[in-house]
């Protein structure tokens, strides 16, 4: 006789977005009230970002100031160390075990605080780190560019490339709990500060028309680096993305479709065919270009807003174009097509591509016709062309 026992159970994440400036400025409690009262101080491991330390050199000995003043209720075992920041990180899972080895000595346990500093990539590799470190340690996340504030770092997963493709080792762990200091975005170069603007714009053409006039309201602003203009866009783009996370159903991605990746297929591809010299947010700007084309050609919404689309990315600063594009295999056709199929892959089941339906709202497509992509291909180039005749 074969017995078969149907377990069900449920486990319910809770952590803390905040939102503030100058986190380890003396007065500020913004971190210590996170945390829970205890009777000994949270042993912490703090890494910082080579790309952080460089902008600010003063910053693990702020950390080291704020610990002390906060002795009742942090301990921190030593210093801040400096890690490798941007794709290199995560390019190498010897680093992810670089990191386990300083967990270990500095001997953290499960009540004990991983804490990263740094851009999304290499938040990514230190939180895969902290995930498999005892089978999960408290991961509390610092983002420092446009793009880890209001996308990658507010969300529950954590991966590294390998085999050259992007985000293929993974897991998903919900932090427990990420501090968006505004002023580390005060540094970021052209690229890091236009590139995470397209994520606020991703979550804007599908979920949130009146985020998008805002967008376009603040798009001079935005591109003269107002952190006013920022800080109102990251904090809204962070909500929709974790309203996204708690609603929508299906938080570790175990269906088909991925909404919060639209732009993403062809993005993830032109990262790994430029050796991932095309940053992530420049990337996903391209893709969310490409993909209005590809919206406008199905009908989905107008030539109209596929121009708005566009002509405000731009105005953001955004390049909706890189030569990659161009680039195609011994058949002749575009090398961008073979990231359809990876992204079918790295979700599994059906292919489901997230659309916009109108401005603000969405739909999803199984099929993608080959012919559609290269003309979009083929227009993003003279749009370009035009645009820069424009100016």
């Amino acid at each position: 006789m074969v017995a078969v026992h149907h377990q069900t159970f449920s486990v319910s994440f809770k952590y803390d977005v905040v939102f503030t400036r100058n986190l380890f400025a003396s007065g500020n409690n913004d971190f210590v009230n996170i945390l829970p009262k205890t009777a000994t101080p949270a042993r912490m491991a703090f890494f910082i970002d080579s790309g952080v330390q460089d902008k600010w050199p003063d910053l693990a000995e702020k950390i080291v100031t704020w610990a002390k003043e906060n002795k009742e209720r942090v301990i921190m075992p030593e210093r801040p160390m400096t890690v490798p920041g941007g794709e290199e990180s995560k390019n190498n899972l010897m680093f992810v075990q670089r990191i386990t080895h300083q967990l270990q000595r500095m001997q953290i346990c499960r009540h004990s605080y991983c804490v990263a500093i740094g851009g999304g990539a290499m938040l990514d590799a230190v939180g895969l780190a902290a995930a498999v470190f005892h089978r999960g340690v408290r991961l509390i996340r610092i983002p420092t560019t446009v793009l880890s504030q209001d996308d990658s770092a507010i969300g529950v997963k954590n991966s590294v490339n390998l085999d050259g493709v992007k985000n293929l080792i993974g897991s998903f762990a919900p932090p427990y709990a990420v501090l968006n200091d505004s002023m580390f975005l005060t540094t970021l170069d052209d690229r890091d500060w236009y590139g995470g603007i397209s994520e606020a714009f991703k979550v804007a053409i599908i979920k949130d028309a009146a985020f998008f006039d805002e967008l376009e309201r603040l798009a001079d602003k935005l591109r003269d680096h107002n952190l006013d203009a920022m800080e109102v866009v990251v904090k809204r783009c962070a909500e929709l993305h974790l309203d996204h996370i708690a609603t929508a159903g299906d938080a570790f991605e175990m269906g088909s479709a991925r909404p919060l990746d639209f732009g993403h297929w062809a993005a993830h591809k032109l990262e790994s065919m430029t050796n991932f010299e095309l940053r992530h947010g420049e990337a996903v700007a391209i893709g969310i270009a490409l993909d209005v084309y590809i919206a406008a050609r199905l009908g989905f919404i107008t030539e109209a807003v596929r121009d708005r689309i566009c002509s405000v990315m731009r105005r953001c600063g955004m390049k909706l174009w890189s030569p990659a594009l161009e680039k195609r295999s011994g058949s002749g056709s575009y090398m961008v097509l073979n990231g359809i199929e990876e992204f079918r892959q790295h979700l599994g089941g059906k292919l489901t591509l997230t659309m916009p339906d109108g401005m603000g709202k969405k739909t999803e497509i199984h099929t993608l016709a080959p012919e559609i992509v290269a003309d979009g291909i083929v227009w993003l180039g003279e749009s370009r062309t035009l645009a820069a005749t424009a100016r």
